[in-house]
């Protein structure tokens, strides 16, 4: 492998590992915040594609958030229907 780039220039480029969960985490803490401050009402549905444009993410991180606030009560999930504010 003659033309593999050094790892002093690559550690220069990329001083770190971007982390993957920051993202997700930061969604989380939007998310939760609209939804205590009462942005999101009671039994408003939140549709993961319509968040993602909102935030400006991708729907992974939306899918994370939404997963965790579901462990945490805060959104119910319906089948077939989608998720909603608990």
């Amino acid at each position: 492998m003659k033309n593999k780039i050094p790892d002093s220039v690559m550690n220069e480029i990329f001083p770190k590992k971007v982390k993957r969960g920051k993202l997700s985490e930061e969604v989380y803490g939007q998310l939760k915040k609209m939804i205590q401050s009462g942005k999101f009402k009671k039994g408003q549905r939140l549709v993961e594609e319509k968040l993602s444009h909102r935030l400006n993410v991708s729907r992974n991180p939306i899918q994370l958030a939404l997963l965790r606030l579901r462990k945490e009560k805060l959104v119910v999930w319906k089948y077939k229907k989608g998720t909603f504010v608990a």
